[in-house]
């Protein structure tokens, strides 16, 4: 059995309206995706505390999956009329083959090298070195496998700069890699925040099969402390927005590590929050950046 997946270029305007046609027409999926994704105009929609959530994205992509027989032009038809669109030659379709998906999905996933003893081990798969440090963790809902340049630049700072015993904040702790990271190279007390409640649950099951102690929880929810580090690997325009936030949660002397910076925003960002830290280093990784720096008294 083979299926046929669908994708829609549009506006915010109508994403929302688009998707729930297409599944009153008989679509077996569909969902809204960023079409900016990967490039200076990507943004997240999930607001910060006290502020109202931007919606969906103003460039979308609707996605949808359809049966064999589906008649994909006629639908697309259809479905312009209903939302009032003109849809001609603003969507594309593709065959999909049956597949063996989580063996498939598992296969894409391979133990990942941070450094010389830090790895990242899919459950599925053995340590490549029993005697390094392994974070067992699986690709799920929330952000954060160490195969993105971000995530690899934080864990490879943590690698090389915890002394141990540190206290830690990661905030937008996604999957809560970089926190059990941390635990694992022998920081101290390690909290992680998150504003989606999903990746917070993600987060507390996979301290849980690492077998670390850290306290994951929503921004209200949030232990009050000055971290001697706080990591946050989100995107440039709520680092900017968390700015004040972020400085406060270090302490005097106590180090900030920042990405999911592109390359062409790193210096933006820098001179941000140049107003509390000394900012000293800048790790690139495939067009991506790493920022850090120390905060002042």
């Amino acid at each position: 059995m083979a299926w046929q997946s669908l994708k829609i270029r549009t506006d915010e305007a109508a994403a929302e309206r688009l998707s729930d046609i297409l599944l009153e027409l008989g679509a077996l999926s569909a969902g809204i995706e960023d079409a900016d994704a990967g490039t200076e105009r990507e943004r997240p929609i999930f607001g910060e505390p006290g502020e109202e959530p931007p919606g969906v994205w103003h460039n979308s992509v609707v996605s949808a999956l359809f049966e064999e027989d589906a008649d994909i032009p006629a639908l697309m038809a259809e479905a312009g009329r209903t939302a009032g669109l003109d849809l001609d030659g603003c969507w594309t379709v593709e065959r999909l083959e049956e597949a063996d998906w989580v063996r498939l999905t598992q296969s894409q996933f391979d133990p990942i090298p941070i450094s010389r003893r830090l790895w990242i081990v899919p459950t599925w798969h053995t340590a490549p070195d029993p005697g390094a440090i392994n974070i067992a963790l699986d690709p799920g809902l929330a952000f954060g496998t160490g195969s993105h340049p971000t995530t690899r630049l934080c864990l490879q700072w943590l690698d090389e700069n915890l002394q141990g015993g540190e206290t830690v904040l990661d905030y937008g702790c996604g999957s809560g890699i970089l926190a059990i990271a941390a635990v694992k190279l022998g920081a101290g007390k390690v909290a992680g925040v998150d504003i989606d409640p999903q990746a917070v649950l993600a987060a507390k099951q996979n301290a849980e099969l690492n077998q670390v102690a850290v306290e994951f929880s929503l921004p209200n929810a949030a232990p009050a402390f000055q971290a001697d580090v706080v990591v946050a690997n989100i995107l440039t325009n709520p680092l900017k927005m968390l700015a004040p936030m972020l400085s406060n949660s270090a302490r005097p002397g106590g180090r900030i590590v920042l990405s999911g910076i592109l390359a062409t925003q790193a210096d933006d960002v820098a001179k941000v929050y140049g107003q509390w830290f000394d900012m000293d280093t800048r790790r690139e990784d495939e067009g991506w950046v790493c920022l850090s720096g120390v905060r002042r008294s």
